[in-house]
């Protein structure tokens, strides 16, 4: 009989409540990271205050989330897609490193011996987190392993995440070759790609230079995927002709302060007053103890603030438009 390979399923994440949790805390850290690059401790705040579970904080030795009989290893990777990160729907992708805790006894043996060897490597990994787990949860039930994927812009406008089976890897499945790459003025170097048998897709690149490490590749889910999450939290466009933004506490007293009001009309009325006399003012600095909350303005005013006052987010773009506001007349 023909062996049929088992692939990992997508799973729900969130409920509804954490998932609108999510959107919020990660709209407020972004609201005060100011452009500075997005890091695995911050997607780890993120999540747990969302869940409400304990922080462990992020490791890139150890599972990252164990709470009862759940464990998530997080894997996260910077997109550049300049619109949309829904771009990355049906896409294949490879992260960086699953893990270096493996180890190649020989560059020049069979590739598909070598591949066997490697796959057992993290197969055997994979199962003592799962111990790890099961002992931590004091509980007879299967842990529940996952992966968790989140892919996030350059410019912190959106993220993407999805959780899959934590599955391990059966040398069965796939195939291996050697690849030499480099030459010249780079060093050379052996790596050995690893295929589905059933597919011929590209499922792991192994390293041999620098320290040995497994290069997984992952399926982001397509559009209609129940279990896919995608969190806009800069500038998000409603079907509406409104456009949601998030603001510091601070920005949107000052907002309110010389507005009046946080109200639709009265925001994007002002935007629109002071476009055209607009001029790039110096940024400042908040405090990181507060919340972001949500205000809604017109899709014309929003195209005018960024036209305007250009930031590194929306809370900066706002802070800059306060500055104009309450400029020396």
């Amino acid at each position: 009989m023909k062996r049929v390979m088992k692939r990992p399923k997508t799973l729900p994440a969130f409920t509804e409540e954490e998932r609108k949790e999510i959107h919020r805390l990660l709209a407020t850290r972004v609201a005060f990271m100011n452009g500075r690059k997005f890091e695995e401790g911050d997607w780890a705040e993120v999540y747990c205050g969302a869940k409400k579970i304990p922080l462990r904080g992020w490791s890139n030795l150890d599972i990252d989330v164990i709470h009862g009989s759940l464990g998530v290893e997080h894997k996260m990777l910077c997109y550049r897609s300049r619109v949309n990160l829904m771009d990355a729907c049906g896409k294949t992708l490879m992260h960086p490193a699953a893990t270096r805790s493996i180890r190649i006894s020989s560059t020049t043996a069979a590739p598909n011996k070598v591949m066997s060897e490697v796959l057992s490597q993290y197969a055997q990994l994979i199962e003592a987190r799962r111990e790890k787990v099961r002992e931590q949860s004091k509980s007879k039930r299967k842990p529940d392993m996952r992966t968790g994927w989140l892919l996030w812009q350059e410019s912190l406008r959106q993220f993407l995440y999805f959780e899959e089976e934590m599955r391990s890897p059966n040398h069965a499945d796939y195939e291996a070759e050697w690849v030499e790459s480099g030459g010249g003025i780079r060093k050379r170097s052996k790596n050995l790609w690893v295929y589905e048998r059933e597919t011929g897709i590209k499922r792991y690149s192994i390293t041999t230079q620098a320290g040995a490490k497994i290069q997984p590749y992952f399926d982001v889910p397509p559009p209609t995927d129940p279990n896919l999450n995608v969190f806009t939290v800069i500038g998000e466009f409603l079907d509406t002709g409104y456009v949601r933004v998030w603001l510091t506490e601070a920005t949107a007293r000052e907002v309110k302060r010389l507005i009046g009001s946080l109200d639709t009309e009265a925001v994007s009325k002002a935007i629109l007053d002071c476009y055209e006399l607009a001029s790039q003012i110096e940024r400042t600095e908040v405090s990181k103890t507060e919340f972001a909350e949500a205000m809604i303005i017109t899709a014309e005013a929003y195209q005018a603030l960024q036209a305007a006052f250009p930031g590194v987010n929306d809370d900066h773009s706002f802070r800059l438009l306060t500055q104009f506001l309450d400029r020396e007349p």
